[in-house]
């Protein structure tokens, strides 16, 4: 009991939080699944990127539809263009403004990459507002120094030119459940 109040006095000196698992709304899941069905993707999984959550939490979810759960959440960077802030993001689509793009992408394809765990995922956009992520080498990919556990207040940011970047742990897990995908896998960055 003495080593609890100490724990609990301690978090809230220093202000440490507990890491909160966030949510995805019903609507949004239903609709990544309609889009998975329509489009002839993978069923069984959809990662989800909410960057209105501060760079400090995580925002970054590897959803379940079969077991109707998040099974993986994690720190995701956003890009550094544009006049891009750690926490007010700016998005474009346009080649060479290292910003992150939104929409729901295909992720397909798993390769070597210079960064991180030294793989990452080919991301093609399927909408106006990502048409471009392939031609611009927009990528899943983790980066070492990204924090494994959420870091709020402090916030995450200088780590992309645009792609989604993890952590190496995050990014491990993610690898489990995408390298033997038989379908593309809808990843949707939204805020």
């Amino acid at each position: 009991m003495q080593k609890l109040i100490v724990l609990l006095a301690l978090f809230t000196i220093f202000g440490f939080k507990p890491s909160v698992d966030h949510k995805i709304s019903e609507d949004r899941i239903s609709e990544a699944l309609v889009f998975c069905k329509k489009n002839n993707m993978d069923t069984s999984i959809a990662i989800m990127v909410d960057m209105s959550i501060h760079s400090g939490k995580n925002r970054f979810f590897l959803y379940d539809f079969k077991q109707n759960k998040m099974i993986i959440q994690g720190l995701c960077a956003h890009g550094v263009g544009e006049g891009s802030t750690p926490i007010k993001p700016v998005f474009s689509n346009k080649e060479g403004s290292y910003c992150t793009s939104l929409g729901k992408y295909k992720v397909k394809g798993r390769a070597y990459s210079n960064w991180g765990i030294h793989v990452h995922y080919k991301m093609y956009g399927l909408e106006k507002t990502n048409s471009n992520a392939f031609k611009r080498i927009v990528v899943l990919h983790s980066y070492s120094p990204v924090p494994s556990q959420e870091i709020y207040p402090q916030t995450l940011f200088g780590q992309s030119a645009g792609c989604p970047v993890l952590s190496d742990v995050t990014m491990r897990k993610v690898d489990t459940w995408l390298k033997n995908r038989k379908k593309p896998v809808l990843l949707w960055i939204y805020h």
